[in-house]
């Protein structure tokens, strides 16, 4: 079966607990949600929305690194908005996973290794999106990690991530396979990113499923060794400085505890390129850290700059 994927490379985790951690990324195609509201002067007014995006012409482009990183709506439209469906790959998992070997490869790592032969630090596999846990991406995944399961140690990540928007409840095969540490051999890890209405424009009956969370968390739990330190998950919300977007934090969290997820709270600045950050980061860190959570920034747009792929 051919999946279908935006991108796949090599980079450093820039956002949340595992930040500055070497990883390599696979980006699912296809997600339920848009989030048109981020950057937005007034996410709430879908009639105000500027989405340039919508407006690209990509007659002449082929490879999703050469769009740009757009300030206004979802940073990676390009992996769920038809308009960029003829930019994703198609391959078979057995490929896939040829290609984030490949994606890792360098003169300090000739054969692509997960363990990394000169810092012995493994790297991570990162699933993302669009949003990695549609029953597609689940279905697929399960394909790839088979073509893993037979490699020995240093040939196979040790821990993945699933970077999702929450809203997915999980297939029964998916839930089962995952949290059998005897089929999924590596740690999982869950950074969820629940949309709120007045960053993201998207409606909380759509957006917030804390009880799909719940399960989340409890797939990992089972999965886990004994001793392990790491939490679950991460719930890692993006905010600018205005009361109400605070306001309607207070109300989400409560509604995750609710359900018992009891994950780390992060909270990132609004913007997807330095400039966007920049205008809001101190003053959203600060409103964070009195509040007790977690700050993160997008670590690799400063190190890299606004490009795709990094």
């Amino acid at each position: 079966m051919k999946i279908a994927y935006s991108e796949i490379f090599h980079s450093i985790q820039g956002e949340g607990h595992y930040t500055g951690v070497p990883s390599s990324w696979l980006r699912f195609f296809l997600c339920n949600l848009q989030c048109d509201g981020f950057g937005q002067d007034d996410p709430t007014d879908k009639d105000s929305y500027d989405l340039p995006y919508q407006k690209i012409d990509v007659s002449d482009i082929t490879k999703v690194e050469d769009l740009p990183v757009w300030e206004k709506g979802c940073d990676s439209s390009y992996s769920w908005s038809k308009k960029f469906k003829h930019l994703q790959h198609k391959h078979t998992a057995e490929e896939i996973r040829e290609e984030l070997v490949k994606a890792q490869t360098n003169e300090h790592n000739p054969t692509g290794l997960w363990t990394h032969p000169v810092s012995g630090l493994t790297t991570h596999l990162c699933i993302t999106g669009g949003e990695p846990l549609m029953k597609h991406a689940q279905m697929a995944y399960v394909q790839l990690w088979d073509r893993f399961r037979s490699m020995l140690a240093g040939q196979k990540p040790r821990n993945v991530t699933w970077e999702t928007n929450g809203t997915q409840k999980l297939t029964d095969d998916f839930f089962n396979y995952v949290s059998n540490p005897g089929c999924h051999t590596a740690t999982p890890f869950i950074s969820c990113s629940p949309k709120l209405f007045t960053v993201s424009g998207e409606e909380r009956k759509r957006a917030i499923k804390p009880e799909f969370v719940a399960q989340y968390d409890l797939m990992v739990a089972k999965n886990k060794r004994f001793g392990s330190d790491v939490p679950n998950g991460q719930l890692k919300f993006v905010l600018g400085p205005k009361k109400e977007q605070w306001e309607e934090l207070d109300e989400v969290i409560k509604l995750f505890r609710a359900e018992g997820v009891d994950w780390p709270v992060w909270i990132m600045p609004v913007g997807a390129t330095l400039e966007g950050q920049a205008m809001c980061d101190g003053d959203v860190a600060k409103m964070a850290q009195d509040r007790g959570y977690n700050v993160s920034a997008r670590v690799h747009t400063y190190l890299y700059g606004n490009a795709i792929g990094v």
